[in-house]
């Protein structure tokens, strides 16, 4: 049954028809699954003006390997220019590997790989979407590892409401979500990021969860960036993608 639905993907069907037999085969064999992307922290710029990483797997559905990559501009949680790069291997004998090293080779026009490599930052704290223990909506580490500490905690705060424009992307199968992330620190709030619309490169959100902290700063703390993964409606189950909000202080 599976066969038969990429099958009828690469027939081009009408797209609430293709997710319509998604959902139905889902249900009518369990061993279909969703696609969790692999995370990979590829590093910061040595002045720690740009975040990078990577997010690699097999798409459901297809069986094609993929490999996006994302460069940010830290100050102003931007993508710098030629990013994100988004590789997709048409070809189901080719694997994973030869995905990111396309976008790699890709990515090194943006910023060389050797500078990442030596400027990785220190990775604070980390909620894969397997972990039961961990809260999805709060996140609080020190930055460093210093003990005694030498900074103050920073808690992040996430929030999920329903946004209605872009809803059609979801078929009426489920419920477009945006979020608002918030920054406590040393008993004052900040917004970070407070979603108007979705974006269309998130498809059907339908969930957020806090995933990771990544600091950096090569004279003391001054940049982070927070991890966030996005559930989506996908073609045989929920697929997870990574999203990142950075700052600077």
């Amino acid at each position: 049954m599976q066969l038969t639905f990429q099958k009828a993907r690469r027939r081009r069907l009408p797209p609430r028809i293709a997710v319509t037999m998604a959902i139905a085969l889902t249900c009518v064999s369990p061993s279909l699954a969703g696609d969790t992307a692999e995370l990979h922290i590829l590093g910061f710029a040595k002045d720690g003006t740009v975040f990078a990483f990577e997010e690699y797997g097999i798409q459901d559905g297809s069986g094609f390997p993929y490999a996006n990559r994302f460069y940010i501009d830290t100050a102003t949680d931007s993508y710098i220019s030629g990013s994100p790069i988004r590789v997709r291997l048409d070809d189901e004998t080719k694997n994973v590997d030869a995905a990111r090293r396309e976008a790699r080779e890709r990515g090194e026009k943006i910023i060389a790989q050797s500078e990442l490599d030596a400027n990785p930052g220190f990775n604070a704290a980390f909620n894969p979407v397997t972990e039961l223990s961990a809260d999805p909506d709060r996140l609080e580490a020190y930055p460093r590892p210093y003990f005694p500490p030498i900074d103050p905690a920073l808690e992040f705060r996430l929030e999920t409401f329903p946004v209605t424009e872009g809803k059609d992307r979801c078929y009426d199968l489920a419920e477009l979500k945006g979020f608002t992330l918030t920054l406590v620190e040393a008993g004052e709030s900040k917004v970070l990021h407070k979603d108007v619309t979705v974006p269309k490169s998130r498809g059907c959100a339908t969930g957020y969860r806090l995933g990771g902290l990544q600091t950096f700063g090569p004279d003391g703390f001054s940049t982070y960036a927070v991890l966030i993964s996005v559930e989506q409606l996908g073609f045989e189950g929920p697929d997870y993608r990574w999203m990142a909000v950075t700052g600077r202080r």
